[in-house]
């Protein structure tokens, strides 16, 4: 796993061992950072169920300002921080649940807000309305959810901008 562009191009992420993490691919990361990419620069990122860190890392690499990482399992916070000690970067990581988090974050605002949580769990509405409740989202931004196409995202207040259909996953871009 590398970072793909940006000022960290190539450079190697910590390898996932871990059954519970599910690396988006690099097919779809490139599709996703292309079509925010005008956003990208100073940008805040909030990346919610990181895993690994690579899509933060990745937002980082391509100029965003600041990257918020959360996810619950010890184990991914572990990699998250391993990733950016290897980068030398610098990042908030929060190991808590996305609602606690989101709470912890009340107030905040984000101009890319990233999730990605385990598909077919129907969360997505769930994190999507905690968003709207906390008003993480800054005026102009893009939340973007990565998901298994069999998941309907139901954009709540939000508007549903774009989709892309990657085979099994799809990407669903929020504003």
């Amino acid at each position: 796993m590398k970072v793909s562009a940006g000022i960290y191009k190539g450079r190697k992420l910590v390898e996932n061992k871990y059954e519970h993490i599910r690396p988006t691919a690099d097919l779809v990361k490139q599709a996703l950072f292309n079509t925010i990419a005008i956003k990208l620069s100073g940008a805040r990122v909030l990346d919610l169920f990181a895993g690994t860190g690579a899509l933060g890392i990745e937002a980082l690499s391509r100029g965003a300002q600041e990257v918020v990482f959360v996810d619950k399992d010890n184990r991914s916070v572990k990699l998250i921080k391993q990733n950016l000690d290897s980068l030398d970067v610098e990042a908030q990581v929060l190991c808590k649940d996305f609602s606690l988090a989101i709470k912890l974050l009340s107030g905040r605002q984000f101009d890319i807000i990233l999730i990605d949580p385990p598909y077919k769990k129907g969360l997505y509405e769930k994190v999507l309305s905690l968003i709207e409740e906390g008003k993480l989202l800054a005026d102009g931004g893009v939340i973007v959810c990565e998901h298994a196409k069999e998941d309907k995202i139901d954009p709540l207040t939000f508007e549903i901008t774009n989709e892309k259909r990657y085979g099994t996953k799809m990407l669903t871009f929020l504003q």
